[in-house]
């Protein structure tokens, strides 16, 4: 069974799903943009059976607190540091980590704060490495990032259309009547909220500082060499395969599985990605 449950933390109310066994090893799915906890629906009960699996969703997205941008800083360290609130909250001692989009810098900079806790690495077309960054994909950004001014700020906001918002989550897939409705729909109406557009219009100015952190991930990787498992929709036109490869520059023993689909690879491949967490951290024991 899923429980669905709300704390509240120092700077935010972080609304999570947790299943599972509390004395089972601990899995921690962080979501990425524009989504939430809500894109791990089909993955939590596929994995219940053999971990406690928490799934929070990020402060500014789906039902955990959003305030303005005016009076919370939407950067990847801050939201990792409400994340690093949410793990101490928790009690979670030794816990994997289920990177994914924007959840792979927060989850990696969870990783650099507790070095010693991270017991495993699932990475669903979340990003440590620069060849993994599409650059056709990242280009209106980059331009952002070059020239931060009102008129490329502004040329971001294509990214808040419902077209846009469906596009990432059925591009690439071969059989879009796969892909549920309501999770594309569920994203458009948090980004329709009044303050939602500024705040990921901060988080997009960011990611810069998540390239730059790159060197300390990888550097994370080869230090601990925590046992990792790459899982990745191939077809992804952010986060290119490439991407998924160059963990085993780090890690020679990660390993890398592609799936033929797109972004939101769990929208149509949950069932064979669970299966696949589960057979590779069974095979760690």
């Amino acid at each position: 069974m899923v429980r669905y449950k709300t704390v509240t933390l120092p700077e935010a109310d972080i609304f999570y799903r947790e299943a599972g066994d509390p004395g089972k090893p601990v899995i921690l799915l962080l979501h990425g943009f524009p989504t939430s906890s809500h894109m791990f629906r089909d993955l939590i009960p596929e994995l219940s059976g053999d971990f406690h699996v928490m799934a929070p969703d990020l402060p500014g997205f789906g039902f955990s607190s959003a305030p303005d941008h005016t009076k919370f800083q939407y950067t990847f360290d801050h939201l990792a540091k409400v994340m690093g609130d949410f793990v101490e909250q928790q009690k979670l001692g030794k816990f994997s980590i289920y990177i994914f989009d924007y959840g792979a810098p927060v989850g990696l900079r969870l990783a650099l704060k507790y070095p010693d806790r991270i017991t495993g690495i699932v990475t669903q077309n979340g990003n440590a490495y620069v060849e993994g960054l599409s650059e056709e994909g990242w280009r209106p950004v980059k331009t952002y990032w070059d020239k931060p001014t009102q008129e490329n700020r502004d040329a971001l906001r294509k990214f808040f259309s419902p077209e846009v918002t469906r596009w990432q989550y059925v591009h690439g897939v071969k059989d879009e009547s796969l892909v549920a409705p309501e999770s594309y729909t569920l994203d458009q109406a948090m980004l329709d909220r009044p303050q939602s557009a500024e705040a990921q219009l901060d988080l997009f100015g960011d990611y810069q500082n998540n390239v730059k952190l790159y060197p300390k991930f990888q550097e994370f990787f080869r230090t601990y060499k925590v046992p990792t498992l790459a899982v990745w929709g191939k077809n992804d036109p952010f986060f290119l395969p490439p991407g998924a490869e160059a963990y085993k520059r780090d890690n020679p023993d990660a390993k890398v599985v592609f799936y033929d689909t797109g972004h939101f690879a769990l929208e149509t491949h949950a069932k064979e990605i669970g299966a696949e967490i589960r057979s590779f951290f069974a095979a760690k024991k």
